[in-house]
């Protein structure tokens, strides 16, 4: 099943009787048992009616005694099992899932792998239960996420600030969705959400990101590149050269990729290169100022000035100091 369809079945009142979650993606596994955990049972309910075990706590024989209890005056009770991937054997658990209680909601939380779908025990979960499947978001669908997740609270994003959003916060969810819960507490429903909100709720800054080096690489503005290179020089935490680096590379990239394209129309762009049609026109400036065999020069450079950020080959060059280097090279 999908997350909207098993959240709408439980808001519904519609319950199974187990819940087999599982997933390189962790957040919505976090949802689904987080909504179970706080919706199934009233207050009173969950004295006697619900509990909470870990997988390096527990074993299959200490679940099933949970999972057969009947509950008292309610009319379900609920386990869930956190860390699930950490209990030994349990494919042992498939003699209970192929007859379960009906009275309980047992919720298996087993996160950060892919379940295997070609055992045995995965043929009974698919036969027998909720099976939900949370794969893990590639980098290029972050700002889509992110722009759904603020539309679903009443919000919208410019482009720039969901860019600059998923580049700094990565492909976690749990901590965007969290830094989102936070920029969106003092902004009125229907706001807009600009580079601007982002700089002054988050402290992401609209002019010196590596969004704007990217851009100004892409225009060649010797002046502004060096102006963000010092900025990050003088803020290395907050601005770590392996990041930068990576994103860079992904971005000369896609460069490459456009020197390649036959089809340059609007769309055929956006979709080749996997980025908001937004960002086309960038990328189609940027590839007049480099030339493919430039641009493998730079793929070359990112790749040495990677290793030596980690140590290889560089004795004492600090990572501002790299990073200008490595500026310089791509400009020049």
């Amino acid at each position: 099943m999908k997350f909207n369809e098993i959240i709408t079945d439980l808001k519904n009142k519609i319950y199974y009787p187990v819940y087999f979650l599982t997933g390189e993606e962790p957040f919505y596994i976090d949802e689904i048992s987080s909504y179970i955990e706080k919706n199934v049972l009233s207050e009173d309910e969950k004295e006697f009616n619900q509990t909470v075990i870990y997988g390096r706590e527990t074993d299959v024989p200490t679940i099933v005694s949970y999972a057969k209890r009947f509950p008292m005056m309610s009319n379900y009770q609920v386990v869930i099992v956190k860390e699930a991937q950490q209990i030994n054997k349990i494919e042992e658990l498939a003699p209970y899932i192929e007859n379960p209680l009906k009275s309980t909601l047992l919720v298996i939380c087993y996160k950060y792998r892919k379940f295997d779908k070609r055992t045995t025990f995965a043929s009974k979960i698919k036969k027998n239960s909720v099976l939900f499947e949370s794969a893990k978001l590639y980098d290029n669908k972050i700002p889509d996420w992110i722009n759904d997740n603020l539309k679903q609270k009443g919000y919208s994003i410019t482009p720039k600030a969901s860019f600059l959003l998923s580049e700094y916060l990565g492909t976690d969810l749990s901590k965007i969705s969290n830094e989102i819960s936070k920029l969106i507490i003092n902004l009125p429903e229907n706001t807009q959400i600009t580079d601007v909100h982002i700089e002054e709720n988050i402290g992401i800054s609209k002019d010196f990101n590596v969004f704007e080096l990217q851009k100004t690489l892409g225009k060649k503005n010797v002046y502004k590149s060096n102006q963000i290179i010092n900025y990050f020089a003088a803020n290395p935490k907050e601005n770590p050269i392996v990041k930068i680096i990576w994103i860079l590379y992904i971005f000369f990239s896609k460069l490459l990729i456009y020197h390649q394209l036959k089809d340059r129309s609007r769309n055929n762009i956006a979709s080749a290169l996997s980025i908001s049609p937004y960002f086309v026109y960038d990328y189609e400036n940027a590839a007049k100022n480099y030339s493919f065999e430039k641009l493998s020069k730079i793929i070359s450079y990112l790749r040495e000035y990677d290793v030596k950020s980690k140590g290889v080959g560089n004795i004492s060059a600090k990572d501002g100091e790299l990073m200008k280097e490595l500026v310089f090279k791509i400009l020049h």
